[in-house]
């Protein structure tokens, strides 16, 4: 199985998506290659205290193990024990400005074998077992219905072409992934999401994940060109950081991301840069009633059908 195009598309797709977001910030971001001791690696590209971005990343991985983390065989433990190989790019954006959403995009292929993986190696006792994830969320503090019709009409149009069924399927499965069950409430307005994604063949399945690769800037760019300049003070800065908490609860708690890249040893600043950089926790908060931080919670916080 010839799998290096799937390596190199996420290495550019990385480049691509830091160039486009450079020339909307007007800054760089800086870039920090590291090498992982039990093989494999990545190149972290991380923008902080910006005019436009309070923090951002954009991780381009590429590791190897001798023995997949249990993160990955909870639900498939007839491979526990394998090696494997993963490659993927994954991206949180967290503006600094309230009205502009924080983003979260993720695509990924894992290769679960004996030796075989992203090098071309021969698997000395069984075939390999392949299969892609990813997915791009949204998470507003101030919802606006154009933005979230928008980001889910991109999102529709990633995965369309290759079967009418994955929109809503995917649609659901990232309402029910992102999910705070302790709050009782969504992270966001959703997107997509999947995982194990092994249908029809490999080349289906990759095609599909370049696709929803691809379409984030289409998703997420005029998002944050509508909002970037919008005037606010500190009440709104203030609720951001309150709702950046449930971000921090989420990606701690349930993001099987964050497990794997722990428990499989990866650079530990590359996986917590997803967090925001300033959060405040309030104790038992609620918003005023008709204020527009209320109508987040009654409009937006909500599994919508968003584009009918």
């Amino acid at each position: 199985m010839d799998t290096a195009p799937v390596r190199e598309y996420f290495a550019g797709l990385q480049e691509r998506i830091v160039e486009r977001l450079e020339a909307i910030a007007g800054a760089r971001f800086s870039r920090d290659v590291w090498v992982r001791p039990e093989g494999g690696g990545g190149v972290s590209r991380v923008i902080e205290r910006n005019a436009v971005f309070e923090r951002g990343g954009v991780n381009f991985s590429h590791v190897v193990g001798e023995r997949l983390p249990p993160s990955a065989t909870a639900a498939r433990p007839q491979l526990s024990g394998r090696g494997f190989e993963v490659a993927g790019v994954s991206l949180v954006l967290h503006p600094l400005n309230p009205y502009v959403p924080t983003v979260h995009m993720n695509v990924r292929a894992f290769v679960a074998s004996g030796r075989e993986a992203f090098d071309g190696g021969a698997a000395p006792h069984s075939q390999p077992i392949w299969w892609f994830g990813g997915g791009m969320d949204l998470t507003p503090y101030y919802g606006f219905e154009e933005d979230a019709k928008h980001f889910h009409r991109v999102c529709r149009d990633a995965v369309q072409p290759f079967g009418e069924e994955y929109y809503p399927r995917f649609k659901r499965w990232c309402d029910n992934y992102f999910f705070l069950k302790h709050r009782g409430e969504p992270r966001g307005i959703g997107g997509i999401f999947f995982d194990d994604l092994n249908e029809r063949d490999f080349d289906h399945c990759f095609g599909l994940t370049r696709s929803v690769g691809d379409r984030f800037l289409d998703a997420y760019v005029p998002v944050l060109e509508r909002r970037i300049s919008m005037p606010y003070g500190e009440r709104e800065r203030d609720f951001q950081a309150y709702r950046r908490g449930r971000y921090v609860e989420f990606n701690l708690v349930y993001d099987r991301g964050t497990l794997f890249g722990l428990q499989s040893n990866g650079r530990t600043e590359a996986i917590l840069m997803s967090l925001p950089p300033i959060v405040q926790w309030r104790y038992d908060w609620h918003p005023d009633p008709g204020s527009a931080e209320a109508k987040l919670y009654s409009d937006f916080l909500t599994a919508r059908d968003w584009i009918g």
